[in-house]
């Protein structure tokens, strides 16, 4: 929802630790296709492989990985964050760490992924440590979920965060986000919608590090216009959230 932050910034990137039930409570999921295309792009199956999620979060990636069959460890640097994968995935494995610093041996990974996080990295690190982790052969995932604005109401609210926080539209999907021009990415998309409750809606973009570095009066006061505006298009409180999601895989 809001533009990708310049890697290294400390007070966004850690702003989800207070927020971590929201964010697990709300945040979308992710198809199924899109682990198809995962395998695909590899050239190798999920099933089996040992797969690093890193920037892991809630374990909502995680956990889809996990049920696929991979032997999926998560690596996240928050607080808050791990907490809440603890609680929510007791048997799936999780360490302390980041993708610039990954507490990972050399060539232990078939797969490294990076759901909504490779923008958090700094790719003179990130780049260099994925290649010492991963096994001859092995890939990169990365992956964003963005709204899509080719729906004309998603399009409007697009733009009204943009004048909200002063910047360029926000929520459509990134031409490719900064992918490291040294390796080789094939790029996918994968289009799915999700129906939840308008105020589940409210509550995704309040997860977002933009609003949560806003603070409770800013993001209440943008939630009671939008919640106005939206509710005479959704009469019944059910809103359609349709996404893309773009998938990026490089084999290494």
């Amino acid at each position: 929802m809001s533009p990708a932050p310049a890697p290294g910034n400390p007070v966004r990137a850690r702003s989800f630790d207070a927020a971590a039930p929201l964010y697990a409570a709300h945040r979308p999921g992710y198809p199924r296709e899109l682990l198809d295309a995962v395998e695909e792009l590899a050239g190798r199956p999920l099933r089996g492989s040992r797969v690093a999620d890193v920037g892991a979060g809630t374990g909502i990636a995680t956990a889809l990985l996990h049920a696929r069959g991979a032997d999926v460890l998560a690596v996240e640097p928050g607080d808050g964050m791990a907490a809440e994968f603890r609680r929510a995935h007791p048997d799936i494995p999780i360490v302390r760490g980041d993708g610039d610093r990954l507490p990972l041996a050399d060539a232990v990974c078939d797969f490294l992924t990076y759901a909504q996080a490779w923008h958090w990295t700094d790719p003179d690190r990130s780049v260099p440590e994925a290649r010492r982790v991963l096994r001859p052969g092995g890939a990169l995932a990365l992956w964003w979920n963005d709204l899509d604005t080719t729906v004309p109401w998603i399009a409007e609210q697009d733009a009204r965060l943009a004048a909200f926080f002063g910047q360029a539209a926000t929520l459509g999907p990134h031409p490719v986000r900064g992918l490291p021009a040294e390796l080789a990415f094939t790029t996918r998309r994968v289009r799915w919608s999700r129906r939840i409750p308008l105020d589940a809606h409210l509550a995704n973009h309040a997860s977002h590090s933009a609003f949560l570095v806003l603070g409770a009066a800013g993001t209440r006061e943008f939630m009671d216009a939008e919640r106005a505006r939206l509710s005479p298009l959704f009469p019944d409180g059910t809103v359609e959230e349709r996404y893309l999601v773009t998938v990026s895989v490089a084999v290494v």
